[in-house]
């Protein structure tokens, strides 16, 4: 079956992002056509990806490891919704976090376009900072 699978391959090219096939399909890695859409399982093995990937990456910030588990759940949701990049971008509320300022960092968070943008996440997620639990 490896075998067969590696012939396939041979043919297609592994693209990491979007393109526009031969017949003008929006086409992602080894020639999967994303007009079709994806399964529930290609929709929870990506969700789960991205999931350890949002954890992995507040994992290696200094200001997030010692945080109580309920502000980190918090920030691993904000950091899924927003990548981390932009995460860091929230300069205030990561400074109340390093002082251990849940009030604060929950009232940075909701001092944000972010927040209008998202509102009611970005209200559960402040709650959960607020709490500090």
């Amino acid at each position: 079956m490896q075998d067969l699978q590696q012939w396939i391959k041979g043919y297609e090219k592994l693209e990491l992002h979007t393109y526009i096939d031969t017949n003008g399909h929006c086409t992602v890695g080894w020639g999967r056509n994303l007009e079709d859409g994806i399964s529930v399982d290609e929709a929870e093995l990506m969700f789960q990806n991205d999931f350890k990937q949002a954890v992995s990456e507040l994992e290696e910030q200094a200001w997030y490891v010692n945080q109580p588990q309920g502000v980190k759940n918090a920030l691993i949701n904000m950091n899924f919704n927003l990548g981390i990049t932009k995460l860091l971008e929230f300069k205030d509320m990561i400074h109340c976090l390093r002082c251990y300022d849940y009030l604060g960092a929950a009232q940075a968070a909701l001092n944000s376009a972010w927040a209008k943008e998202v509102q009611s996440r970005a209200n559960d997620i402040a709650v959960m900072i607020r709490e500090g639990k």
